[in-house]
């Protein structure tokens, strides 16, 4: 018998996995905070005794030296890999053993990157699941463009054949448990599926239905951008990154907030979008806890600026260095908890207001404004708001000049991102409305929106 226990981060859309025969275990591309691993571990009462890594990561710092190191397990890593720490070197076709009913089969599965594996579970001498990593997901495939446009036409062709390989190795029954797929920006699409097998995905999935050539033409239609700090993951990576440090960051008060926003620090208001737009310290920014904010602020963030978080509750702050650590931004500057109107000092808050798509077309009927539109590019290709200025959130911070003098109505899909924005256009001293509305509001409420 053998327990496939999945450890799922949500909010970067992936996850890691602890497979065990009730003694013996590995773990599949842990994420950096190991004590999550080491808890479940412990609470299976089973001995980590390997850990495995598909490819070098591109949306989070991996945690599979630390857990290696805290463990003793032995750490696979692909022997073409350049790393520079030591690893036991696996290529296509090796077995490993764990405990004495499992094996672990590697199989090349290049696609997502030039030398990314996945790995055919065998229990009792039977295959019976595949962890594909970025390789094949649950309807999709990882997106083959993160090595950069000169690679994107071969890992494309390499991706299909990848996922060909898989389906025509392993059987129907073979359960599917990618590491991408869960809203991660590595996968090439999303679904909505959270189990699957490998004669599933035969009947679902792109790569496994269409022609090669429809294949690559429809999964390169539909990429569009990734967070900047993609950039940064793959070089730390490949030089086996330590355990984190979570411990609390010193404490802030309301001078020494003013003086970091001065000196053109970050300082975040991790407050949901309603209790920010309401009161907020000047030139502060909202990245809300209660949506992807990390994958967000790491995307906007110019790396290595110093960070100060703002928070109601200390546990707040500490789940948000979880949430940065994974992404390699390990050490806040500061932070401080409790209530804006404490962090302001004797300054007054600044506010906001929030409206919905039918507040702006009613406004539209009695003075000019602008409409500023952050969704992403495909979103905006597919419908928009007629006359809107269409500038995506990730490039805000770059191009805050280029939005139109006047009265600014900032929206997006739902209303996270268009506080993201607005806290940035407030911050630059401009008069600004957030939309905290869905866009399939907009043409109900009136507004011209055009199918573009």
């Amino acid at each position: 018998m053998f327990r496939v226990l999945p450890i799922d981060t949500p909010t970067l859309g992936d996850r890691s996995y602890l497979v065990h025969d009730g003694a013996s275990a590995f773990v599949v591309d842990p994420q950096r905070d190991i004590d999550r691993i080491l808890g479940l571990a412990a609470a299976e009462k089973v001995t980590i005794t390997h850990v495995f890594e598909t490819h070098i990561h591109n949306d989070y710092v991996t945690g599979g030296y630390a857990l290696a190191r805290a463990t003793g397990a032995a750490y696979h890593v692909n022997a073409d890999d350049p790393v520079t720490f030591d690893r036991v070197a696996v290529r296509d076709g090796d077995v490993i053993a764990v405990g004495d009913t499992l094996l672990v089969r590697v199989l090349a599965t290049p696609g997502h990157t030039f030398t990314h594996l996945s790995y055919a579970l065998e229990a009792d001498g039977h295959p019976v699941a595949v962890f594909s990593g970025g390789s094949l997901l649950y309807g999709s495939v990882g997106r083959p463009d993160l090595l950069g446009p000169a690679h994107t036409h071969d890992l494309v062709h390499h991706q299909y054949r990848s996922a060909h390989r898989l389906a025509g190795e392993l059987p129907e029954t073979a359960g599917v448990y990618p590491t991408h797929g869960f809203g991660s920006f590595c996968s090439a699409t999303q679904s909505e599926t959270t189990a699957s097998t490998i004669g599933a995905e035969k009947h679902t999935n792109p790569a496994l239905t269409q022609s090669e050539d429809d294949f690559v033409d429809a999964l390169l239609a539909g990429l569009d951008a990734w967070p900047a700090y993609y950039a940064h993951m793959g070089p730390a990576n490949s030089s086996g990154p330590a355990a984190p440090d979570l411990s609390t960051p010193e404490s802030a008060d309301a001078e020494q907030i003013r003086k970091r926003l001065a000196a053109g620090e970050w300082v975040v208001d991790l407050r949901n979008r309603v209790a920010f737009a309401a009161g907020h310290v000047a030139g502060t920014l909202n990245f809300g806890s209660d949506g992807s904010f990390a994958t967000y602020l790491g995307w906007l963030i110019p790396w290595g600026t110093p960070l100060t978080l703002l928070a109601e509750t200390p546990e707040q702050v500490t789940e948000a260095q979880r949430e940065l650590v994974r992404i390699g931004i390990d050490r806040p500057a500061a932070h401080a908890t409790g209530h804006p109107g404490t962090w302001a000092g004797d300054h007054d808050l600044a506010s906001f207001p929030r409206a919905t798509f039918a507040d702006l077309a009613q406004v539209r009927h009695h003075r000019l404004v602008v409409i500023l539109d952050t969704r992403r590019t495909l979103e905006a290709a597919e419908a928009r708001i007629d006359g809107a200025v269409h500038i995506p959130l990730h490039e805000l911070p770059t191009r805050l000049t280029e939005i139109p003098a006047g009265e600014v109505w900032v929206h997006c899909a739902g209303g996270y991102r268009a506080s993201i924005a607005a806290s940035l256009i407030a911050a630059a001293g401009r008069h600004v409305v957030a939309i905290d509305d869905d866009f399939g509001n907009a043409a109900p409420a009136g507004l011209t929106v055009l199918a573009l």
